[in-house]
């Protein structure tokens, strides 16, 4: 097990064996001692979570097709490096198989389950995946609202939980709603999230800063949250964290930048890294910031008005990084070059999935990782 999943307390007064559902807010009420851990993404999986969906009532007839080609892509390809599960409704079945070219021929095996789902964005949807301090793994439920209501998510607010009870796993319940993109962790008790989309009253009204800064600590083994500003309604998700910086090492930050100054980006960008330049780890060292540009050629075919261009968006697997490529051809291999030398030992697969950056999303909005069991 990795060193860097350390917890501050070490004994546990209420048994989990015995719960199924547990709310963390109730549980510091009662103050009962106990420590959650969230690993970080680069730490080993058991296997990615996906879906194959793409919605008539949310995607263009001249996006559900490419949408599709493009979860296959990124499910085969991660099933090189580790087992991959792909929830999907009955009726996708036959079109799923055919396009991942089975399920048998992969390094890993591609597992299909049975669920209806509203939209693809599994980073949002699917639980997050802790650990307590009995090496028990559990799923959190952040209460899925589509990013403040702003479209349909009857079944995807179903998920988290169908996923974790699928895993024969205890759920820990919470009284916040937010989303997976909306932090980043270093795995070393530190995260990046954006107020914009948490401190929001479209996902916690009533709930101050501190509130929602110390359950969050609580349910993910966190000491410190460095807060970027973001961006309110300028896009559906209030500016998710994982678009704009990534950890790659405890104290390493890889950091968005938009060049385009006609941009609302642009400014954006240059403020996260600002407040990133001036942010520092627990032991109060600076973090070392690596720019990563956008691109500034993308394929316009699928739609242009919420097309998602930035490197930042890449998922780890074991073994790999998978991440985006966009036609730009100098920006493509500038970004993977910086890719490489921050993750000198994995190999680096570059995708095309215009369809879904069409859609507003990344690669990494598209998967969730299940850690190994403990």
């Amino acid at each position: 097990m990795s060193e860097r999943r350390v917890f501050l307390k070490t004994s546990l007064v209420l048994s989990l064996y015995s719960i199924i559902n547990l709310n963390a807010k109730e549980l510091n009420d009662k103050e009962v001692n106990m420590e959650f851990f969230m690993p970080e993404e680069s730490e080993p999986h058991k296997r990615t979570w996906m879906s194959f969906v793409a919605n008539d009532y949310i995607w263009s007839k001249k996006q559900i097709p490419e949408v599709k080609r493009n979860l296959a892509l990124i499910a085969k390809t991660i099933a090189k490096y580790e087992p991959v599960n792909i929830i999907l409704s009955k009726h996708d079945k036959n079109n799923a198989i055919k396009l991942l070219d089975g399920l048998d021929s992969h390094n890993y095996p591609i597992t299909l389950i049975e669920k209806d789902v509203d939209d693809l964005w599994f980073r949002d949807t699917a639980p997050t995946f802790v650990y307590n301090n009995k090496n028990e793994k559990l799923g959190i439920d952040f209460n899925f609202n589509a990013w403040g209501n702003k479209q349909e998510f009857k079944l995807d607010s179903e998920l988290s939980s169908f996923i974790t009870k699928h895993e024969k796993l205890k759920v820990l319940k919470t009284h916040l709603t937010l989303e997976g993109g909306c932090f980043e962790i270093n795995g070393h008790g530190v995260a990046i999230m954006t107020e914009s989309c948490i401190i929001n009253d479209n996902r916690n009204p009533n709930l101050s800063k501190n509130e929602i800064e110390k359950e969050l600590k609580y349910l993910l083994g966190l000491e410190k949250i460095i807060w970027l500003k973001g961006l309110k309604d300028k896009d559906i998700t209030d500016a998710h964290t994982d678009f704009y910086a990534r950890f790659t090492k405890e104290n390493e930050i890889l950091v968005a930048y938009e060049p385009y100054k006609n941009s609302y980006e642009h400014q954006l960008t240059l403020e996260n890294i600002e407040i990133l330049k001036n942010a520092s780890d627990l032991n109060g060292k600076k973090f070392k910031i690596i720019i990563l540009e956008n691109p500034q050629e993308v394929n316009k075919k699928f739609g242009i008005e919420d097309f998602a261009a930035g490197y930042i968006g890449y998922y780890l697997c074991n073994n790999a990084l998978i991440m985006q490529g966009f036609g730009d051809e100098h920006a493509d291999n500038e970004a993977k070059k910086i890719l490489q030398k921050a993750y000198p030992n994995r190999v680096i697969e570059q995708l095309r999935i215009d369809g879904i950056a069409s859609g507003g999303g990344t690669i990494h909005c598209a998967t969730q990782q299940e850690p190994v069991d403990l």
